[in-house]
């Protein structure tokens, strides 16, 4: 008997990423991504973020040629398809399905103006109240900029997409998207529990632009007959999830319900939680969406922190302070220091501006650095302190909001490779944190089951996730953390306020 699969891809701005799970073992059979070197982006003007769909389509081609290759799969293997996207990016087609633009992606800044003016003129109570968040620089402003800047093509538009809905169409030919996606959009109005009829309104985009609203876990479409042929799968093969990939991440590492958090630790830093009540920072210092189990009868809200500054200062410290080590060694001289690294604090928003900070640009500083009992030891720790401390102090917002921090679950990669990362992470905010081996494009493959039917529920889904490692607070090392951390946002109450 042939093994049966679920197949998943993640579509990143890096690179496209498909991986196979053997259905009754709930283990990766094989991964790839494409390119191997990372995707370009167009940058026409500084600010500007483009890339050509097609592109994307290809990379998931070749991802999931290598990896059918690998296994030997057929076609009639594979039982349902997920998949995970980089979210807030906006695709236009016109009536033939066709791509009339390159997708404004979700690093591009040239709708800030459109986000902050809407903002204004509807009023913060509307837009929070509505939308959760302001309109920003999110999908629906990078439409208005379309609108205004490129008429003709506007006029040209029949339905607007995201990433995700893009990649479903060339499997199935039909188009839609989801609660979850209209929400990164701005365009989910979380009081009406329909699209927000009064920020199209607003700028001016007739509703039938949107597309077709499906469930997150549900069947979706099916492989049509041309998409079977160009990718070797078998025609009618359910489409039976997509989400965003900070939801996505979420998924993959189980978390669904109040109070659980996901977290990541890459370049940049993201603390995702799951609400189970309709709430907003008035402030804006997180964003919040619809979490991908989020229906009209069920609150279920993913709040999202990020940080910009955060893996980008420890790879700085390395180049820099500790060239000729690698990550492991440095994690080992972190430990070699105090908690607090003795005085030294550093606060790391050295990678611009800074939504938790409400968008303000305060830089990376050193603070408390003694030439005559400083090292090496106390720079890298107090590095990974700070971003720590960082995270900590976005997630003091979260619990503001009425989340309760209990658990943190993460892939055991990136910072959370370092046990005094760990440690310190789980000392201040008192939660234990879980490390797990799963990845996206794993994620969108078992959400595909459960939207297909194959597993029950997310109980029986992620039955196998496989938990490496469990890590406790230390409470006998609880004051010298929370001590340290109330130092550092000292510090950085300081340089708020300069």
């Amino acid at each position: 008997m042939n093994k049966r699969y679920l197949l998943g891809f993640d579509v990143g701005s890096s690179s496209v990423k498909a991986s196979l799970v053997d259905v009754e073992t709930g283990e990766i059979s094989a991964t790839a991504f494409y390119p191997e070197k990372e995707a370009p982006i167009i940058a026409v003007k500084a600010g500007w973020a483009e890339q050509d769909p097609q592109m994307w389509w290809d990379n998931a081609k070749l991802s999931l040629k290598k990896i059918m290759s690998e296994t030997n799969a057929k076609g009639e293997d594979i039982l349902a398809i997920g998949i995970s996207y980089q979210m807030h990016g906006l695709v236009c087609v016109d009536k033939n399905k066709e791509v009339l633009r390159p997708s404004i992606i979700w690093c591009d800044s040239r709708a800030v103006p459109y986000g902050e003016r809407a903002f204004k003129e509807l009023g913060a109570e509307k837009c929070l109240g509505h939308l959760l968040n302001s309109p920003g620089n999110f999908t629906a402003a990078k439409l208005a900029w379309v609108k205004d800047n490129e008429p003709e093509l506007f006029a040209k538009i029949d339905k607007i997409m995201l990433p995700g809905d893009y990649i479903a169409m060339k499997l199935c030919g039909d188009i839609c998207t989801t609660i979850s996606g209209l929400s990164e959009g701005m365009m989910w109005d979380f009081k009406a529990k329909k699209p927000a009829k009064f920020l199209l309104d607003y700028y001016g985009f007739d509703e039938s632009m949107l597309a077709d609203i499906v469930p997150t876990f549900s069947v979706q479409g099916e492989v049509s007959l041309e998409a079977a042929k160009e990718l070797g799968l078998k025609e009618g093969t359910p489409i039976s999830y997509r989400a965003g990939d900070q939801p996505n991440n979420a998924v993959s590492l189980n978390v669904f319900n109040p109070g659980e958090i996901a977290s990541t630790a890459g370049t940049s830093g993201v603390v995702y939680g799951v609400l189970g009540d309709v709430n907003y920072d008035p402030k804006s210092r997180v964003n919040t969406f619809a979490h991908a189990n989020y229906t009209t009868e069920l609150d279920r809200l993913g709040v999202l922190l990020c940080i910009n500054g955060t893996g980008i200062l420890n790879a700085w410290v390395k180049r820099n302070i500790t060239p000729n080590i690698g990550y492991n060694e440095m994690n080992d001289l972190a430990l070699t220091a105090p908690i607090g690294s003795d005085g030294v604090k550093i606060i790391p928003f050295g990678n611009g501006a800074e939504r938790v900070l409400e968008n303000k640009e305060i830089g990376c500083s050193v603070h408390g650095l003694s030439f005559n009992k400083h090292n090496q030891s106390h720079i890298v720790r107090a590095a990974q302190e700070g971003i720590v401390f960082s995270f900590c102090y976005g997630m003091e917002v979260m619990q503001h909001m009425g989340m309760n921090i209990n658990k943190i679950h993460a892939g055991k990669a990136n910072m959370f490779l370092s046990p005094m990362f760990r440690d310190t992470l789980a000392g201040v905010s008192g939660a234990t944190i879980e490390l797990y081996d799963t990845d996206g494009s794993v994620g969108a493959a078992k959400g595909a089951g459960m939207g297909a039917g194959i597993y029950k529920d997310n109980v029986e889904a992620f039955s196998t996730l496989k938990k490496l490692a469990v890590i406790e607070p230390d409470e006998t090392k609880r004051d010298a953390y929370l001590n340290a951390y109330a130092e550092w946002k000292e510090e950085l109450v300081a340089s708020i306020n300069k």
